[in-house]
């Protein structure tokens, strides 16, 4: 790897230009250290990309966020100031709390109180009942239990059914029999390991101080004004676009022993075999490309990390000129597998954020495809046209002469990875080599967690490491 002409020198080396890698550099810069981004697509962003059709603006990859950790706030906090304004988080309004759950002809609300839980349609009667006695039923003792066979075990099937599964193809777009509860629902596998019971946990919970710091952390649902892709700009501008390269190809990672330096050798999209000399470098890439880019690690641990599942999703995007009427002040709603519909679920963006359509209209984003149904994706794209219209008029109830303005169409072939049995032996893989290789960094969705406040509670940790790092050698 040292034949290359052209060796550039840099602190550190972050690979992958989505919200960690750029995340991770942001906070680097910010603190005074010198930051080369190497991304092999066109563009910077990773999965987050906003589009725009006359007045509708849209995501075609992740839809919102939750300011789930003080690490959340803090970013949006730095990124208004450092880019003058121009990049400002919105939380989504107390109305649009509202969750929807598809069951047999409808969308009904999902329980947000005590009295709505007795009432609702949703669960049977006598798993009602059980949550009586949750907090007095025995823990677990399987530390791979499910989130399925947890959530039958302390709360009943149809809890399972109408909340659990519905709330997991929303998440992961995954299946909640396969989804290990300790990797994947961390906190909620904590509530029972520290206090046997969600309820008696999330009580114990509430009634734990709060420094300044933590209350930063509302859980409320955000986006930034315009659109996601905003935050990303907004990070590469303080970067500095000279400082993220674009568009490269064969990109492989090595170290010199003799220097203690990374070597991160690529060709740029101009065909120029370029090499960056790095102390630190930082992976933030999907599992599957890790064999390419970390050819010296070991066969059994690599595949480990490489052999993660993803799944594919499918968003549809459309746009609605008027609502007829129709009530869509919610979040959105989510089908249940046992309802065997076409669809995972559709989100309301117009109702969570400010302009996101024109006045009088709706904006809606559908979700198809995931773990249970992957050739959701294989479908042609009038298939999913005529799926989805079916869904506008079945489902949200728009009349037959309704009309969308749009309806655009994203495939994602590797969404959302699944924490699901093999999750340990990954994460312990990743301790391994970074442990076996210092200044290597091996970051992403891959592990730490899959929403956009565990990228940036991710990338912040690692900025944070690394700068400790540097200032006490």
């Amino acid at each position: 790897m040292t034949n290359h002409i052209n060796i550039e020198q840099s602190e550190v080396t972050v690979i992958g230009a989505g919200l960690t890698g750029l995340t991770t550099a942001y906070w680097l810069k910010r603190l005074g250290v010198r930051v080369c981004v190497v991304e092999t697509d066109s563009r910077i962003g990773g999965q987050i990309q906003t589009q725009q059709y006359n007045k509708y603006v849209y995501e075609t990859g992740p839809t919102t966020g939750a300011v789930s950790t003080p690490e959340v706030a803090e970013l949006m906090m730095d990124l208004a100031e450092t880019s003058e304004g121009k990049c400002q988080i919105e939380t989504a309004p107390d109305s649009s709390k509202r969750r929807l759950i598809w069951k047999e002809d409808r969308f009904r609300e999902l329980p947000s109180g005590l009295l709505s839980a007795v009432t609702t349609p949703l669960f049977r009667f006598s798993d009602k009942l059980r949550i009586l006695g949750e907090p007095w039923r025995k823990r677990g003792n399987d530390p791979d239990e499910s989130v399925a066979s947890l959530a039958a075990r302390r709360l009943g099937r149809s809890f399972v059914d109408y909340a659990v599964d519905p709330f997991i193809s929303g998440v992961y777009a995954g299946n909640p029999d396969q989804l290990v509860v300790r990797y994947a629902l961390p906190k909620l596998y904590a509530l029972e390991r520290d206090y046997g019971s969600f309820v008696r946990g999330s009580i114990a919970k509430m009634k734990q101080p709060k420094s300044d710091r933590d209350r930063l952390a509302t859980k409320k649902v955000f986006s930034a004004l315009g659109g996601l892709s905003n935050i990303p700009e907004a990070e590469a501008d303080y970067i500095g676009r000279e400082n993220i390269i674009l568009g490269t190809s064969q990109v492989v990672v090595g170290y010199l022993y003799n220097n203690k330096v990374w070597e991160t050798a690529f060709v740029d999209a101009d065909g120029n075999s370029r090499t960056l000399q790095s102390r630190w470098v930082v992976t933030t890439c999907g599992a599957y490309n890790l064999p390419q880019l970390l050819p010296f690690v070991d066969k059994e641990r690599m595949d480990a990390i490489s052999g993660l599942v993803y799944a594919p999703v499918m968003e549809v995007n459309v746009g609605m000129p008027d609502t007829f009427g129709g009530d869509y002040c919610a979040f959105g709603g989510l089908v249940p597998s046992v309802e065997r519909q076409q669809i995972l679920g559709i989100l309301f963006p117009s109702a969570c954020f400010v302009r996101r359509a024109p006045e009088g209209g709706a904006l809606f984003s559908f979700f198809l495809g995931g773990i249970k149904h992957p050739e959701m994706l294989d479908k042609s794209d009038e298939e999913i046209r005529s799926i989805v219209t079916t869904c506008l008029h079945k489902m949200l109830k728009f009349p037959d002469e309704a009309k969308p303005d749009f309806i655009h169409i994203s495939r994602h072939r590797r969404a959302i990875p699944q924490y699901g049995a093999d999750s340990g032996r990954r994460f312990e893989a990743v301790a391994a080599i970074e442990k076996d290789y210092p200044g290597l960094v091996i970051g992403g969705n891959l592990r730490d967690g899959i929403g956009m406040g565990h990228r940036i509670t991710q990338a912040t940790t690692i900025a944070n490491h690394i700068i400790n790092t540097i200032n006490n050698n």
